[in-house]
């Protein structure tokens, strides 16, 4: 549906190097990357305000990297909305169509019809300059699906939207992609890239670093700089040996965690997600093969509830649920023992 081939572009010192993404009909795809990745430069490669140096685009099978935006089918949502301050909602929405010389009734039938389906039919006559963030987010969205491309580009649509307007907006793109509109929207957040994507680039320099569902990319990151993006803080360098047909991953300290069998290099990197080890108050009676007593260090309160640092022999951040927490009555201090399973263990292929 939508295809780059081998995308190579410089801005300056900046390069983006051999990208190649394949996005299917109907996919919500997020490309997730920090500021200065490159993500916002490939959506304008895609969109086409700027050419790539080589590669190719494709969208439907048809190669539109020399094409002009208007050509390609293809609608773009700005992160500064983009929309005009001296029109009100209605002739922001209908611009494009006024353009194209459409019949003052269809435009009527149009434009009604998406306010309509995006909730902002109350604010047609209104002028723009008033708007709060998520009322000028669904003005911008409306202006471009109105014109009904077959990929929506989106420029960080939630990063200028009060915390309590994004689920509102996260429930629109979730509809709009639901009836089958392929969406390609770029972020700084992870967290929006688990609540939407079914699938996920992840840009880090330049460089497409991984693709693949929430699931693949967050629980099992390629590398460091992926598995830190996603908010996982445990990290430990180790060496892999397999004992008595076990592996085990020895950390540089006296702990050695077992690790699920497989192939691994002889040292490396081995990653745990904070919400794969328990804590437990009292040893347990039977413990699995990773099971450590440690001290408490620190507790702050987190998005998933509570983090707690435990030191024990390697310190550990581990998240639990506020719940979890308080029927565990557990303070800074408190002895305490931790568990995870083999297959929490996670080596990556790379270290940067």
């Amino acid at each position: 549906m939508l295809k780059l081939e081998n995308i190579n572009k410089k801005f300056g010192d900046f390069r983006l190097a051999g990208i190649s993404i394949d996005i299917q009909e109907g996919e919500y795809f997020v490309l997730l990357g920090r500021s200065g990745s490159g993500k916002t430069q490939l959506l304008e490669l895609i969109a086409g305000l700027n050419e790539p140096d080589s590669g190719l685009i494709w969208v439907d099978n048809e190669n539109v990297t020399k094409k002009k935006i208007q050509d390609r089918n293809i609608g773009l949502v700005f992160q500064d909305y983009a929309v005009f301050p001296n029109m009100t909602v209605f002739g922001n929405i209908a611009y494009s169509l006024h353009c194209r010389k459409t019949e003052k009734k269809e435009i009527n039938e149009r434009v009604n019809r998406i306010a309509e389906e995006l909730n902002i039919h109350h604010l047609l006559n209104r002028l723009t300059d008033n708007l709060a963030g998520g009322e000028l987010q669904r003005v911008a969205l409306a202006r471009t699906l109105i014109t009904y491309p077959r990929v929506l580009l989106l420029d960080e649509p939630l990063a200028s939207i009060d915390a309590s307007l994004k689920d509102d907006i996260k429930r629109i793109l979730r509809r709009l992609n639901k009836k089958g509109l392929t969406i390609v929207h770029i972020t700084h957040d992870y967290r929006e890239a688990v609540s939407l994507a079914t699938r996920v680039g992840v840009i880090h320099n330049g460089h497409l670093i991984q693709v693949g569902t929430p699931a693949e990319v967050f629980c099992k990151p390629v590398n460091k700089f992926v598995a830190r993006y996603s908010g996982i803080r445990n990290f430990f360098r180790v060496k892999f040996a397999c004992e008595e047909g076990v592996w085990k991953a020895q950390c540089d300290g006296t702990l050695a965690f077992v690790m699920k069998e497989d192939n691994y290099p002889v040292e490396g990197l081995m990653i745990i997600r904070g919400d794969a080890i328990k804590i437990h108050c009292v040893e347990p009676s039977n413990p699995p093969a990773n099971c450590f007593k440690g001290v408490i260090r620190e507790i702050f309160p987190s998005e998933y509830g509570m983090e707690v640092t435990v030191e024990a022999g390697e310190k550990f951040f581990i998240d639990i649920s506020a719940d979890n927490f308080k029927q565990l009555q557990i303070s800074e201090l408190s002895e305490v023992w931790i568990t995870f399973p083999p297959e929490a263990g996670i080596a990556l292929q790379g270290n940067f």
